[in-house]
């Protein structure tokens, strides 16, 4: 997404049942450091619950689900459908001076991070579709920011929408897309809430903030908005606060950017997180309702992982 001017179009599961909830309200215990259970997970041990289903690979599984609820939930949104894949072949032009935006978190060719997308792809997959554009795009950030947008379409049109929308059809340019993603947002929001103690909730929140303000630490970005509410005083679960109050002020300091920005909606994305906590639904447990843009969504039942990556690689 690069810059954090540009707005982009956990989680106990109450209908799998007892054996499904138990072993996702182990799996938060479990990568939140937590273990009220006294089961105990060493490197490289598999632990197991009660029934003897290896706890590794339950926990593993749970928060594959965990992901693709919050990115079901981040893309109604960012693209009003829960069915985030289909952004992947997305690219347009929205008219908020970036240039052209595009796939599953809006990459930007006017803020360079669709640029390291396309490069890090062809460095996996060189001859792809999109290769021969590398120049224009690092031409197109080499020029003034005011520049860039009418520069995208000097160099890139009338063939880049179309080789885009052809290189998303392969499986190689998902991964890229699924990859880049995951190292620059996914990644470092979980890693953020896990240091902050946060439920499903407050991952959701911290993941749906870092694509829709960007990681950076400037204080209309992600991590500038969190530093920013920890300084004002509200603490976070790991500073010894009340999660509800410090998610609270999370939403309220992201929207203040929002309307600095002149982006804020009053039925947005903030009213996804305030309508759960409203309903003390901190786990986010199953069924889910929301509504967003004046559009309603739910997930009734444990959603199908969408994609092969397990969420949140390497932290068991």
């Amino acid at each position: 997404m690069g810059s954090p001017r540009v707005s982009r179009r956990g989680l106990i599961l109450g209908a799998v049942g007892a054996t499904g909830a138990i072993g996702l309200a182990v799996a938060w215990e479990v990568v939140s450091g937590v273990d009220r259970n006294a089961v105990t997970v060493r490197p490289g041990a598999v632990a197991t619950s009660p029934g003897t289903v290896p706890l590794k690979k339950t926990v593993a599984s749970q928060l594959a689900v965990q992901k693709e609820i919050i990115l079901e939930l981040v893309a109604t949104a960012e693209n009003t459908t829960k069915n985030w894949p289909w952004a992947y072949a997305y690219i347009e032009d929205i008219g908020d001076d970036r240039g052209y935006t595009a796939g599953i978190v809006g990459w930007c060719s006017g803020t360079g991070d669709m640029l390291e997308l396309v490069r890090r792809y062809t460095l996996t997959t060189p001859g792809n579709p999109l290769q021969k554009y590398l120049p224009a795009l690092r031409q197109i950030m080499a020029a003034p920011e005011d520049s860039r947008t009418e520069l995208s379409h000097t160099l890139l049109d009338p063939t880049f929408t179309t080789a885009w929308a052809t290189a998303a059809t392969t499986g190689q340019f998902q991964a890229a897309q699924r990859d880049e993603r995951d190292r620059v947002y996914w990644n470092p929001a979980w890693a953020a809430a896990m240091r902050d103690h946060l439920s499903p909730l407050g991952r959701y929140l911290y993941y749906d903030i870092i694509v829709n303000h960007g990681p950076a630490a400037d204080p209309e970005s992600f991590g500038g908005i969190v530093a920013g509410v920890k300084a004002s005083g509200h603490r976070s679960p790991a500073q010894g606060g009340d999660e509800t109050a410090y998610l609270t002020a999370i939403i309220a300091a992201r929207d203040l950017v929002l309307k600095n920005w002149g982006n804020y909606q009053r039925r947005g994305r903030s009213t996804i997180g305030l309508k759960f906590l409203a309903d003390k639904n901190l786990n986010l447990t199953l069924p889910l309702t929301w509504n967003v843009y004046g559009n309603t969504y739910s997930i009734t039942s444990p959603p199908e992982p969408r994609e092969s990556d397990i969420a949140v690689r390497g932290s068991l």
